[in-house]
């Protein structure tokens, strides 16, 4: 077996990437990141806090990447192991939080939708992911919404007021997956992680997503200077790319 090169690096989106949207990774990913692991150094860098991650990648999550970047690297896993964690409501306080959480509620009690579930707002720490149709929907109802919203602009036209109302707040708006937008602090997209991983140890580094056209969630680091950007459309094609790359 050739030595593992470690200053290689491969930072993978979940969603769309590793796993269908909120979907489950397949015993062949996870077999394939177990290996790439061996040849090169891997991490992965989702919007999604741990628990989310730990559904989709499994109970191993943390044993599969030698970097775990949860929340765009807000929260963040060296080896196993706590590297380094911020929140955003240190960076704000809680006064502007609430102010909001407040705005954000009024808003989509404005809002007439085909269908609305539960959980429109989700705190986390270091970001709010906000769903105009809430996360408690179903598989179907997920998919349905996410055809009207391409009709309508739900989530594109809310981040616009939205960047009007908070104009002040320096904030970063990024639709991800199929029924929410994420809300966080200028520079807190997933190229935060990537102060997490010193230059001089890591000379190539590679970032595989599906949301990397503007205004999609991956696209900061897919095209920052330090990454080699690659755009997938599934499991299959990022684990086709990397064999190409790293095999």
């Amino acid at each position: 077996m050739s030595e593992k090169k470690k200053h290689v690096l491969a930072l993978f989106d979940v969603d769309g990437t590793l796993t269908i949207p909120r979907g489950e990774a397949t015993e062949e990913i996870l077999e394939f990141l177990a290996t790439l692991k061996g040849k090169i150094t891997t991490g992965v860098v989702g919007g999604s806090d741990m628990p989310k991650q730990k559904e989709q990648l499994g109970p191993k999550t943390l044993e599969l990447f030698d970097y775990n970047f949860s929340e765009n690297g807000l929260v963040a896993y060296k080896a196993g192991e706590p590297l380094a964690q911020t929140s955003i409501a240190d960076h704000y306080g809680e006064e502007k939080i609430q102010k909001l959480v407040n705005w954000v509620l009024r808003y989509l009690s404005d809002i007439t939708l085909p269908l609305k579930r539960g959980t429109f707002l989700e705190y986390r720490t270091g970001m709010i992911n906000i769903s105009p149709i809430g996360r408690n929907c179903s598989r179907e109802e997920r998919n349905d919404f996410e055809k009207y919203d391409n009709e309508h602009n739900i989530r594109a036209n809310m981040i616009e007021a939205m960047k009007k109302e908070f104009a002040d707040y320096k904030l970063t708006y990024s639709i991800g997956g199929q029924i929410s937008f994420d809300v966080f602090p200028e520079g807190w997209d997933k190229t935060y992680c990537l102060r997490h991983l010193p230059e001089s140890e890591f000379t190539e580094v590679h970032f595989f997503g599906d949301k990397t056209s503007p205004g999609g969630n991956d696209y900061e680091i897919f095209s920052h200077p330090r990454t080699v950007g690659h755009s997938v459309t599934s499991p299959e094609v990022t684990m086709q790319l990397c064999k190409e790359l790293f095999f």
